[in-house]
C-alpha cells in the first residue's frame, strides 16, 4: 500500500470515529455535546480548520505537479480552489483572533453577527430585511452544492462523456464511491441528532472528506 493509500485509510477511519464519537456524545450529554465537544474554540472547531488548511496545502501540492506537467490552466484553477480552502480555514477560526487575542474593528462590530472578523457571520441589509450571510448562503445553498458534487458527480463522471471532459477541463477533483457514501452517511447522522451546533460536526467530516478526494480523486491524472 503507498503512503497515499495509508493516508487515506487513514482519513476514512477518522471519519467514522467522527461519526460514532459524535452519535455517542449526543446519547450520552446533549449539554456537553454544545457546550464543549462542538463549541467554539474547542476540539471540533480547530480541527475543521486543521484539515480545510491542509486540503488547501494538498490543492497547492497539486498545482505544482500540474505547473511541471504544463498544465497551465489546470494548474491555476487548482490554485484557485486551493485559495478558497485556505480562506476557509482561516474563517473557521475568525483568522485566529480569539487565538491571539486582537480585537474587531469597528466596521466588522457593527455588520458582524458575533463581532468578529470574519466574513460568514456579515448580517446583510437588504430591501426586504437583514440577512445572516451563514445561513442564507453559505447554509442551504453551500450545503446543496456539496451534495451535489460529492454524490451525484461520482455517479455521472463515469457515465456522461460531457461531464467528464468538463470536469477534467476544470481540473475538478471527482469524488470517488467512498467519498459518496460518508456524505451520505454523514447527513443521516446528523439529520438524525437535535441538538445545537451539530453543523460543526458536519463540516469537520467535510474537511476530512476534501482532503481525502483532493489527494486521491477518481482522476487524479487530470488533477495532479
Amino acid at each position: 500500500m503507498t503512503t497515499l493509500r495509508q493516508f487515506d485509510t487513514g482519513l476514512m477511519a477518522l471519519i467514522v470515529a467522527v461519526l460514532v464519537t459524535t452519535v455517542g456524545i449526543y446519547l450520552w450529554d446533549s449539554h456537553y455535546f454544545s457546550q464543549t465537544y462542538a463549541a467554539e474554540d474547542n476540539l471540533v472547531e480547530y480541527a475543521t480548520a486543521v484539515f480545510l488548511f491542509v486540503a488547501s496545502l494538498v490543492l497547492f501540492s497539486n498545482a505544482r505537479s500540474l505547473f511541471g506537467k504544463s498544465m497551465r490552466g489546470a494548474a491555476v484553477l487548482t490554485v484557485f480552489y486551493g485559495l478558497l480552502f485556505f480562506f476557509a480555514a482561516g474563517e473557521e477560526i475568525s483568522w485566529g483572533q480569539r487565538i491571539f487575542s486582537w480585537e474587531t474593528g469597528e466596521t466588522f462590530q457593527e455588520i458582524n453577527k458575533q463581532g468578529e472578523t470574519n466574513l460568514h457571520n456579515l448580517l446583510v441589509k437588504t430591501p426586504w430585511g437583514e440577512f445572516h450571510l451563514a445561513k442564507t448562503l453559505f447554509g442551504p445553498v453551500l450545503t446543496l452544492i456539496l451534495l451535489l458534487y460529492l454524490v451525484v458527480l461520482p455517479l455521472v463522471y463515469p457515465r456522461s462523456e460531457r461531464i467528464r471532459r468538463l470536469a477534467d477541463r476544470f481540473a475538478v477533483p471527482v469524488p470517488g464511491k467512498r467519498h459518496a457514501f460518508f456524505a451520505l452517511a454523514a447527513s443521516l447522522v446528523i439529520a438524525a441528532i437535535d441538538v445545537s451546533r451539530k453543523w460543526e460536526v458536519y463540516e469537520l467530516v467535510f474537511s476530512l472528506i476534501a482532503t481525502s478526494i483532493f489527494l486521491l480523486p477518481v482522476n487524479r491524472d487530470k488533477t495532479a
